[in-house]
C-alpha cells in the first residue's frame, strides 16, 4: 500500500461496508432521491452522474426511475456489486475512476457526491480539482448536489467516540479535531468474529461560505445550501450541508 491513499485501502471499504451500507441506508435512498429529484427539477430519462457511488445505492434507484445513470468509484468490490444489482438496467454503467480525473466532459445533466464523500484527498487542492472535473462533466445549466458534514454541524453535533453493534459488527469509533476545525481525525475500529479493521483519516470540514466559495470558484454560476436533501435551511437545525450548484 506504499504511496497509495488511504481511501484506496479496498480491504478497509469492505470490512466497512456491512455497517456503512447497512439495511437502514439502503432503506432511505427512495426518500433521498425524491427529494434531490425535486430540488432540481429532474426530467425523466436526463442523464446522471453519481460520482464516488459505492455500491450503487442512489444509481440504482435513479435507473429503476428511468434515468441514464453512470456511477464512478474506485473500489472494485462495491463497483462489481452495483453491476450484479443493475443486471437487467441496461440505462446504468458503473465505472472504476477517480473523481479528480474524470474524463466525461458535458454528459450529464446532473452530478451527485453524496453520504459525505467530499473532503478526503490530503491537499485542498484536489478537492478543487475534483470540483473542476465534475463542473466540466456537466451540461450547461446542469447541477451538482453535493452532501457533506459542514463545519457547522460538526460542531454542534461533535462526539468524541462511541462503540455500537451493527449488522453483527463491533465499531468503535474516536473523533478530535484537526487545527482549528480544519478536519475531523477519524480512527475506526471494525471487529467481528476475532478479525479486526483499523483505519484512521482525515475529513476536511468546510463551513457553508467555504463550500459555496469553493463551488464557484470551479466554475459552477449559482450556489443555493440546505440543510438536508429536502430542502431544509441550512441553519442551527441543519443535520448536514448539501449546496446545489447550477453549471
Amino acid at each position: 500500500m506504499a504511496g497509495r491513499e488511504w481511501f484506496e485501502d479496498e480491504e478497509f471499504w469492505d470490512a466497512y461496508a456491512p455497517t456503512m451500507f447497512d439495511e437502514e441506508r439502503w432503506a432511505e435512498v427512495t426518500a433521498v432521491v425524491d427529494g434531490i429529484v425535486a430540488m432540481v427539477g429532474l426530467e425523466r430519462g436526463a442523464a446522471v452522474l453519481d460520482a464516488c457511488c459505492g455500491p450503487g445505492r442512489h444509481s440504482l434507484e435513479l435507473a429503476a426511475r428511468g434515468y441514464e445513470v453512470t456511477g464512478v468509484d474506485i473500489t472494485d468490490s462495491y463497483l462489481e456489486a452495483a453491476r450484479e444489482s443493475a443486471i437487467g438496467m441496461p440505462n446504468a454503467r458503473f465505472l472504476h475512476a477517480d473523481i479528480r480525473s474524470l474524463d466525461l466532459v458535458g454528459s450529464f445533466d446532473l452530478a451527485l457526491n453524496l453520504y459525505t464523500s467530499f473532503g478526503y484527498f490530503a491537499d485542498q487542492a484536489e478537492d478543487a480539482l475534483a470540483l473542476r472535473r465534475i463542473r466540466a462533466a456537466l451540461r450547461p445549466g446542469g447541477s451538482l448536489v453535493l452532501e457533506t458534514n459542514g463545519k457547522e454541524t460538526a460542531v454542534k453535533y461533535f462526539t468524541e467516540g462511541e462503540v455500537f453493534e451493527r449488522a453483527g459488527y463491533v465499531v468503535r469509533t474516536e473523533f478530535s479535531v484537526v487545527g482549528a476545525w480544519e478536519g475531523i481525525q477519524n480512527h475506526w475500529i471494525v471487529s467481528k468474529d476475532g478479525r479486526t479493521t483499523d483505519k484512521s483519516f482525515v475529513l476536511r470540514l468546510y463551513s457553508g461560505t467555504e463550500l459555496r466559495a469553493a463551488l464557484l470558484e470551479a466554475g459552477f454560476t449559482e450556489v443555493k445550501l440546505f440543510g438536508d436533501v429536502f430542502g431544509a435551511p441550512y441553519d442551527q437545525r441543519a443535520k448536514s450541508l448539501v449546496a446545489w450548484a447550477r453549471a
